[in-house]
């Protein structure tokens, strides 16, 4: 029954996300007719489905509706976590009442999780219950090719909006937290004599508040394939479990020696621990994960009327989905599961070690064969590799689990006697002191990988078929030595395929209220723009490549900050050639002038500026753009920056024709892309590089209609997410947007999107 449930659970799940209309009353009318047959197994599975699949719809029904989009909502909500950035706070809020401030609005009642950004926020604490006015959005984040995706974090999160809280009327203070036995304890670490690294580790480890770690350790723990130790998981619940049942059955041995095989009460205690530590660390979704899959571990290892190990595995995974559906899009889940999994393949069937020396080489050749496994699933979920995780979590897991976890408890357990706690937690920081240097140490010799997102799935399949290989039980060892030979120079030998000579790759970013456009032909790479800087300091820019990357050039059409913002990011973390932008502009980095007339080619691509001209002064901020031309082949690409109509008409007749992708001015404005330019030019594609739910409502109506009648596909990075073209090559241009399903290239029409203005 065990693997049934979960399949029911996960069928539900997939049906509440995707649910096609009538879905409720054809699951209804099945139901009735498995009651009248008597069929109560089928009947039983049918209700989980039902469930799994209600809670993942309400979760969808309860995302803010755009009509709310820019509303004044009176909101109150107990505080849940707070972050500093500076002057901006964020704020998770579980909402207790929403009402819109003007009553002929929409409701917002159903609202139940949102996320919040507060400017110079006064003192607050999580626990407390607030009073503000906000203006939300719907959920929703950036969509470019290997990145974090934010909106599907947003998601599985259970956040159903975003926003800001307004500063008048001013948010007001309703109650005050009420003091849990987790917010003591951590009081209390504070006020140890301890450096603050070791309060941040120990608070973490002991007590869940990964919260507490700086932006340095995540980094540290990321680039060493660490992350897993640090966080609540199945590997600090199951020691906790274990821990108590060795000390119980310790004890029951003493107290009954006749009979303490047979006692129960141990494994229940252990049990309990398993729940209190779960619930001391928050309960939330990695910390009841760990408790679900701890309690029936400890059932199997009982042996009373236990299942088998697979047949827990998915009693384990079935629990875990009806419970929290939402977590089927939770990377860290999958994680988990495979590692079980992988350990159930390694372990069954096999005789038990014997000896220190068999337990210590039985973990070891565990731990090396989980390594390919995670780094496969980690490269799926996160599109990044951490070469130093197999070397570095063959020290760093036995010293977390052996020695950092249990003096971190132990310190906890003896904190009421004077110096016994204080020694636990001194060993303690000596300890994770030497896992820092460590990792450090890794990372430096190893650093954090990113490779292009067109490695990942095949990298990933390697990985994992190199995994199972090693893991699963039977095979010859002489299968396993060549397939092995095979896979691993083939690994190695994966290289991103690179534009042919005379071909290029563009690709509009996805970074709001904005622009950033990527070009790259065989060996010469050029940014046109680099995006927005928010008012928090986040440049999107800085979410799109590992450091160090090199740009052969840089033009900046002009110095607003929606299209200059992210330079100071450039500067600071990557390599770049050189930069170009208007006379009289001031974009914080030294720059050449971009005058019409320049012309250069790189790999059989022609580049050619064909605005400003050498006076610019009389010229506003926006007509002062650097409008580039670039030819790969027969194929042409038009960027005319934010000029508006009338400058437009100024350099119309220089633009070679035919042009196959205009990237629209001003983002779709209706001061751009007049008729004379979309007449002259009629682009076969044009694409806006706009915001979701932005403020300005591009692309104008107006400007969509013109490109319509011009016959032109219109592509937009608000709807689309990054789009990509390759031009230059002899097929014809076939446009891909991560928004887009893979079998559907295009919008409504064909391969044409009909884009429509929100206005």
């Amino acid at each position: 029954m065990a693997m049934p449930l979960a399949l029911a659970a996960l069928v539900g799940v997939g049906l509440g996300r995707w649910a096609p209309s009538g879905l409720f009353e054809f699951w209804s009318l099945c139901l009735l007719f498995l009651l009248a047959r008597g069929e109560w197994r089928a009947v039983a599975l049918g209700a989980v489905i039902a469930f799994s699949a209600s809670q993942v719809l309400l979760a969808k029904g309860a995302v803010l509706p755009d009509g709310l989009l820019r509303a004044d909502l009176a909101l109150e909500g107990r505080i849940e976590s707070v972050e500093g950035e500076g002057k901006l706070s964020r704020l998770m809020v579980r909402v207790d009442a929403c009402r819109p401030r003007d009553l002929a609005r929409l409701p917002c009642d159903s609202l139940r999780r949102v996320r919040l950004s507060f400017f110079e926020a006064p003192e607050i604490e999580p626990g407390e219950r607030w009073a503000m006015t906000v203006r939300l959005r719907p959920p929703a984040g950036f969509a470019n090719p290997g990145t974090f995706d934010y909106g599907a974090w947003l998601w599985r999160e259970g956040i159903q909006a975003t926003g800001y809280v307004r500063s008048e009327p001013a948010a007001e203070r309703l109650t005050a937290a009420p003091t849990s036995l987790r917010q003591q304890a951590l009081g209390y670490l504070d006020e140890q004599p301890f450096s603050s690294q070791t309060q941040r580790w120990l608070a973490a480890l002991t007590l869940g508040a990964g919260e507490r770690l700086a932006r340095d350790d995540w980094d540290l723990l990321n680039a060493s394939g660490t992350t897993h130790l640090v966080v609540i998981s199945g590997l600090h619940v199951g020691l906790m479990a274990a821990f108590t049942l060795l000390v119980a059955r310790g004890l029951a041995r003493l107290v009954m020696p006749r009979r303490w095989r047979m006692a129960v009460w141990p494994w229940w205690l252990a049990a309990a621990a398993a729940v209190g530590y779960a619930w001391l660390a928050g309960l939330q979704p990695p910390a009841m994960r760990a408790m679900i899959m701890t309690l029936v571990g400890l059932w199997v290892a009982s042996g009373r009327h236990a299942p088998g190990p697979w047949q827990a595995w998915w009693l384990a995974l079935g629990l875990v989905m009806v419970l929290d559906p939402l977590s089927a899009w939770r990377p860290g889940l999958w994680l988990s599961f495979l590692a079980v999994a992988l350990l159930i393949l390694i372990w069954q069937g096999r005789p038990r070690p014997r000896g220190v020396t068999g337990w210590g080489w039985g973990l070891v050749r565990t731990q090396l064969l989980l390594a390919p496994l995670m780094a496969a699933a980690v490269l799926l979920a996160f599109a990044r590799l951490a070469p130093a995780a197999p070397l570095v979590n063959l020290i760093a897991v036995p010293l977390v689990s052996l020695l950092l976890v249990p003096l971190g408890l132990l310190g906890w357990l003896f904190a009421p006697l004077p110096y016994l706690g204080s020694l636990c937690w001194w060993l303690f920081e000596r300890t994770a002191w030497l896992l820092v240097e460590l990792l450090e140490l890794a990372v430096e010799r190893l650093p954090l990988w990113w490779p292009s997102p067109e490695l990942v799935l095949p990298l990933a399949l390697m990985l994992g078929l190199l995994a199972l290989l090693w893991a699963l039980p039977g095979l010859a060892k002489a299968l396993r030595l060549g397939a092995t030979l095979l896979l691993v120079p083939a690994m190695l030998g994966l290289t991103a395929p690179l534009p042919e000579g005379g071909a290029l790759r563009v690709r509009v970013q996805d970074v709001g209220q904005g622009q950033l456009i990527e070009l790259r032909s065989a060996n010469y790479r050029l940014l046109y723009d680099s995006g927005p800087r928010f008012a928090s300091g986040f440049a999107p820019l800085s979410s799109l490549w590992p450091k160090g990357q090199h740009f052969d050039e840089v033009i900046v059409s002009h110095g607003d900050l929606d299209h200059a913002g992210g330079v100071a990011v450039l500067a600071e973390q990557h390599a770049v050639g050189g930069y170009l932008a208007p006379p009289g502009e001031s974009v914080g980095v030294p720059f050449e002038a971009c005058l019409r007339g320049q012309a250069w080619q790189r790999d059989g691509v022609s580049y050619r500026v064909l605005w400003p001209p050498e006076e610019t002064e009389p010229l506003a901020g926006n007509d002062r753009s650097c409008v580039l031309e670039v030819t790969a082949g027969s194929d042409r690409l038009l960027i005319t920056g934010d000029v508006g109509r009338e400058i437009e008409r100024q350099f119309l007749l220089d633009v070679t024709l035919p042009v196959t992708l205009l990237v629209a001015g001003h983002h779709g404005s209706r001061t751009s892309s007049g008729p004379q330019l979309v007449q002259w030019v009629t682009p076969r594609h044009v694409i806006y590089s706009a915001a979701r739910h932005g403020a300005f409502g591009h692309p104008h109506d107006e400007v969509v209609r013109r490109f319509r009648r011009a016959g032109s596909c219109q592509w937009n990075t608000a709807l689309d997410g990054a789009v990509t073209f390759w031009l230059g090559r002899e097929e014809e241009v076939s446009p891909r947007a991560v928004r887009g399903m893979p079998w559907r290239r295009g919008g409504v029409e064909g391969r044409c999107h009909a884009v429509e203005s929100r206005h």
